[in-house]
């Protein structure tokens, strides 16, 4: 993601990608506070945080992110999800040789024709681009809350869909290649959730998105999501719901004001896909694109507040099917 602030130009390059769709399918403030909906453990998401991390970089197209794959794979498997691998290429951006990229979709209640998308991006940056001494930018980046933490928060919340009744189906859609790239002057961001928004464009699905949440960076141990400036611009009704169910359950860390304007997945969904999708992230995270971005500095109490938030807005969803 990169930001964009009022006031701040943009340095996110370039137009959103195109790409063709096609299914690899595998077997693969006065409201009252009332109580959430249990079930979602913030220290086990923290355990699959830490699982994660312990891969190590799961830069796109690498082992490590094969190895990310599976361990999804047969996490949504288990928990009775139906899962398929979204595959392209793309030239890798140093040695314009092919490489494989794969969204991951995990679908509950496939039946249902209205539906909502919880995504998030299961890629790391290749490099620590922010680390103040230039030797130490080509050193290996965890991606602790950069890349894992929106990836374990969608694995708990895994494990409470079978107890949810919500009035849309839900898919999980991990994107690769978020920000698969080493000079942002020439390469491009977004590749997973453009190839996906272009698809859903161009071959329809027999069902269509009423709504979005894009969750990124959601484990900063000093954890506080504003309102992003995109996903007002672009989905206003949904940003509103989910701060209103936080504040229906007594999440404080969900605060009712604008603050930064983020290029990230949201924005393919929004543009190309017309899918009203919001951002939830904290963008004032120390450790954004540094080598400190591990476990240590996230907190299993962020994941539950920001899971706990998700638990109730899909218990209790909003009407968002389109007016006839």
């Amino acid at each position: 993601m990169r930001p964009h602030q009022e006031g701040i130009v943009t340095a996110r390059p370039g137009s959103p990608a195109a790409g063709a769709f096609g299914l690899f399918a595998v077997l693969l403030a006065a409201a009252p506070t009332v109580a959430a909906p249990p079930g979602f453990d913030g220290r086990r998401a923290f355990a699959d945080l830490e699982a994660i991390c312990a891969i190590g970089p799961r830069i796109s197209g690498t082992e490590g992110m094969a190895q990310q794959q599976q361990l999804l794979l047969d996490h949504f498997t288990e928990l009775g999800a139906e899962c398929a691998f979204q595959e392209f290429d793309v030239p890798h951006p140093r040695t314009g040789e092919p490489t494989r990229l794969r969204n991951l979709l995990v679908t509950w209640h496939p039946e249902t024709t209205e539906r909502i998308l919880l995504g998030c991006h299961y890629d790391t940056r290749p490099r620590p681009d922010r680390e103040p001494l230039p030797r130490n930018r080509d050193l290996p980046f965890i991606g602790a809350n950069d890349g894992a933490s929106g990836v374990a928060a969608l694995m708990e919340l895994g494990r409470q869909m079978s107890a949810l009744a919500p009035r849309y189906g839900v898919d999980f859609v991990f994107f690769d290649a978020e920000e698969f790239l080493w000079d942002d002057r020439r390469d491009n961001y977004f590749l997973g959730s453009e190839h996906f928004a272009k698809n859903y464009v161009n071959s329809p699905p027999p069902h269509r998105y009423v709504a979005g949440v894009v969750l990124d960076m959601v484990a900063d141990k000093d954890l506080r999501i504003y309102y992003e400036g995109f996903s007002l611009r672009y989905a206003r009704p949904v940003a509103e719901s989910v701060w209103k169910t936080a504040e229906k359950i007594g999440v404080k860390q969900f605060v009712a004001r604008r603050r930064h304007e983020v290029r990230d997945d949201h924005l393919p969904l929004n543009q190309i896909a017309k899918i009203p999708t919001i951002d939830i992230i904290d963008f004032d995270y120390p450790h954004w694109h540094t080598r400190n971005d591990i476990p240590a500095n996230c907190s299993a109490e962020s994941l539950e507040a920001v899971g706990r938030v998700m638990v109730a807005w899909l218990s209790d969803l909003p009407d968002f099917s389109p007016r006839r």
